[in-house]
């Protein structure tokens, strides 16, 4: 039995809230590498770092822009 579109909604909330919270998270404890007094590393090896990271935001941002453009909803709201 497939969910209504309501149901969808509810999931899609309840996961975008507990999955940008967790990445937030993660996201702070990557910044705490830059803590010189705990840890050495190369301009090379951050910058590495950071552009990983700024790639699957860009992805990201793509995946939803893409959904838009087929007919997807236009505006984005969690409530």
């Amino acid at each position: 039995m497939k969910k209504d579109k309501r149901d969808k909604k509810k999931e899609f909330i309840r996961l975008a809230n507990k999955r940008v919270n967790k990445t937030i998270n993660y996201i702070r404890l990557v910044g705490n590498l830059a803590n010189k007094t705990n840890y050495t590393y190369e301009d090379k090896q951050a910058s590495k770092v950071v552009s990983a990271l700024e790639q699957e935001v860009r992805t990201v941002k793509d995946k939803f822009k893409r959904v838009n453009k087929n007919g997807g909803d236009d505006t984005f709201e969690i409530n």
